[in-house]
Parts: C-alpha cells; sequence; structure tokens
C-alpha cells in the first residue's frame, strides 16, 4: 500500500508522526475499516443514469468519482467530460457499478 500512494521505502519518526496525526482519505478508511471496535465503513453507491442505489463496503479507497453507473449503461449516457479534463473509469465498484472520474 505504502509503494501504491507514493510513500518513500524508508520515513523519519517525524514523517511517521505527521502521517499518523494527519492520514490521508485512503489511510483515514483503510484504518476504519480494520477497527475491531468502530461500525464498519459503508458507502451509498447511486447510479446517475437510472438511480438504483446500493450500499456497499469498499475494500480499498476509491477516488471521488465524477459520475456513477451501472456497468451495462453506455458512457455515453452521463455528459461528456469538460474541456481539458481526462475520463478515467473504475470497474468492479460494489456489485454492479462502474466510477467515472474527470480530472
Amino acid at each position: 500500500m505504502a509503494q501504491r500512494h507514493e510513500l518513500p521505502s524508508k520515513m523519519s519518526e517525524a514523517q511517521v508522526a505527521e502521517l499518523d496525526s494527519n492520514p490521508p482519505p485512503w489511510l483515514a478508511q483503510s484504518r476504519a475499516n480494520k477497527s475491531t471496535t468502530a461500525r464498519p465503513v459503508w458507502v451509498d453507491l447511486k447510479c446517475d443514469v437510472c438511480g438504483f442505489t446500493e450500499a456497499a463496503r469498499p475494500k480499498k479507497w476509491w477516488p471521488t468519482f465524477t459520475y456513477m453507473t451501472c456497468d451495462f449503461h453506455n458512457i455515453g449516457d452521463v455528459p461528456e467530460p469538460a474541456a481539458g479534463l481526462y475520463r478515467e473509469e473504475v470497474d468492479g465498484i460494489g456489485t454492479r457499478f462502474i466510477g467515472i472520474v474527470d480530472s
């Protein structure tokens, strides 16, 4: 996970303390999912095309999605990305969703 999020292979105690006191969203969610005393972290997924909803417990950190669609909808069913933005699709969200990220 450290490599995926571009953390250095060696960190000083001060760097670790800073990361621990101000965790990025992916680390905070990972910790919440692993806590034995906290309730599981759930997210509500909703298709921006047909309105289908589902609650899911993420198995990994997901980016902030611009749109969420069921996997059987056409990509043209959601608005085109704004000029200059790059569109990426993330498969396997919940049981049937594709997350769309415009960045």
